[in-house]
Order: C-alpha cells, then structure tokens, then sequence
C-alpha cells in the first residue's frame, strides 16, 4: 500500500474543512494556507467582484475561545492601517459556526522566496520596510510576536506587508500620536493574548526572544526587536534556525554587530525601536558609522575612502599633476 505524502495529507485535510460560505458574499475558489487556528482560503467577493483572502477558524476546533481570539485578530488588524499591514474588508460567522474574517489577496512571495538572487543593499532595504509597520503597531501598543519569513509577504509591486497577527498582543503601554506629530503614552487595553492549550511557548524557534519563550509578563515591544534582528540574520546567510547568530560569523562586522545588538539576551541591551535598528542600516548603507559597532582608527580610514573614493581619488590625482607640473618647471 502507498504511503501518502504529507503534502498530500495536508491537501486533503484542508479539503475537508472546506468552510460553508452560503449567505455570504464570497464563494471558495481555493485553499491557500494553514495557520495556527485555521485555514486561510483565495475567494472571490461577489458583489465588489473582487478575490479576496477568507481565514476562517478550523471546524475542529472549540469555537468559543478561538473564535473570539480570530475576530480578536480582526480588530487589530482594522486598527491598524498601515500600507505595510493587510488590510481587513469584513468578519463576522459563517452557517457552520466558524468564525471568519476577510483581508486583501496578497499575490506575491514570502520574504524567503523574494531574497533569493538579492544584493545586499536590496535586503536591507527590505529590512527597512519591515521595520516600518512594526514601529507603526508598537506606537499603537500592539505586539506581533511571530516575525519570520513565512509571515512576511512582498506583493507584485514590491509592497511589503507584515501579516499574520494571531498572537499579537496589547502592550501595558502604548505611545498614542497627537495632532502635533508627538507621541504620548496611554495605557493600553488588558491582554487577552492568545495561549496554547497546555500552556506551551508562543512563536517560532530561531525567532523567539529568550523572554517569550520563557512566558510571563514581561514581554514588550523588545521581543519583536530580537525577531527582527534573526530576520535580518536569515536574510544575510538563508539560515532559519536557532543557529542563525553563530552564522551570521561570515556577514560583514557592522551587520554582525547589528544582528547581535538586536537579539540581545537583556532587553534593555537591544535596540529600543525598530526604527532605531532600521537607521543602523541605513548607515552601514551610506557608509557612516554603524552605532551598535565601535570601529577601529583603520577601519574608519577605510570607511571614509569607501564613502568619498571619487572626491579623494580627484584630489590625489589633482595633487600628483601639481607636483609634476612643479618639478617639470624648475627644470
């Protein structure tokens, strides 16, 4: 008898959960995806007459508690709108009882997929646009607390979207934007984070601060700050996995000391925004000093050249045709 492959397996099981979409606006066209509480289905909006992006609860599953944590989900997505945050058309409940909300289709590649033949500076940059809807949730209090390459997505235009915010979670605190552009803090709602049934660890090994996989209370914005940093690791040396620093070894030593600030064991030792590390980059990117690394007196000379090579190559030479023309002169 022929053993079925796990693809195969997992075809067939999203099949089986295929949702009931009677009195609804949508219809099924096809399974795109699994996630921790469901399934994330491509279907088409029959009266905006556009595909869309359905994730609805497992029918397995005990639809009180994950239910309101789905439609949770929902809402943080709607209170966040962001360019870099998918956006959320409608949720609610289907004929079956399942839960489910409904999100732009995003065509494109996973952030794995979309770095693959990239030049260094292309995937800082990239880096640069992650960090940007990041700071945007931590300055509205929201946690995401699973970054990795499977939940970043880069559309067909080169937009960049941070998705998949089921375990996120509302920070004690969070800065609040006033009409004068600056920041207040406000306290944010209580958290209702999503937890596993036996009480495991939330997120994924190789992208897990040491203080979420420990759990309690004193996860902070910071957590996503370490995912960012392993982020920036694997798309240095295409490495995924609790190995990614010790890989980063070959990555050029600013970058290296920027990885290693941001995942940082102390918190307090990390970059305190996402937006601070994303300038560190920027840096490295203009060759100016790169904060979180202490250059040497030769590696500054070096880093100067690199920066001003056209202007001092101009001068060096201007200088040369001084000194013939002097020498030629006296003769």
């Amino acid at each position: 008898m022929k053993q079925l492959s796990d693809r195969i397996v997992a075809k067939l099981q999203a099949e089986m959960q295929v949702p009931d979409l009677a009195g609804t606006r949508y219809s099924v066209v096809r399974h795109l995806a699994r996630g921790g509480m469901g399934s994330v289905w491509l279907a088409d909006d029959m009266v905006l007459n556009r595909r869309v992006a359905l994730k609805v609860l497992d029918l397995v599953a005990p639809a009180d508690d994950l239910g309101a944590l789905l439609l949770r989900e929902a809402r943080i997505l709607a209170g966040l709108e962001h360019p870099g945050i998918v956006p959320v058309h409608d949720a609610g409940t289907l004929a079956d009882g399942r839960a489910f909300y409904c999100m732009k289709y995003v065509e494109g590649q996973t952030l794995a997929q979309h770095i693959a033949g990239k030049n260094l500076s292309e995937k800082l940059r990239l880096l640069e646009r992650i960090a940007e809807p990041l700071d945007f949730a931590h300055a509205r209090g929201f946690i995401h607390r699973d970054l990795k390459p499977e939940n970043i997505m880069i559309g067909a235009f080169g937009e960049v979207l941070v998705m998949d915010w089921g375990l996120a979670k509302v920070a004690a605190t969070g800065r609040k934007p006033t009409e004068d552009g600056i920041s207040t803090v406000v306290p944010a709602p209580q958290d209702s984070s999503r937890v596993t049934g036996q009480g495991g660890v939330l997120g994924t090994p190789g992208y897990i601060s040491p203080e979420q996989e420990r759990g309690g209370s004193e996860v902070d914005h910071r957590t996503d700050i370490f995912s960012l940093g392993a982020l920036l690791a694997f798309m240095l040396t295409g490495i995924s996995s609790e190995e990614v620093p010790t890989a980063t070894r070959a990555a050029p030593r600013p970058l290296r000391a920027i990885c290693e600030k941001a995942m940082a064991t102390d918190p307090n030792a990390r970059y305190q925004s996402a937006r601070e590390m994303a300038a560190d980059t920027v840096r490295y990117l203009s060759n100016e000093p790169v904060l979180a690394y202490p250059e040497g007196w030769f590696e500054r000379v070096g880093r100067i050249y690199a920066r001003h090579r056209t202007a001092i190559v101009l001068i060096g030479a201007y200088l040369l045709m001084r000194v013939f023309f002097i020498l030629f002169a006296r003769r």
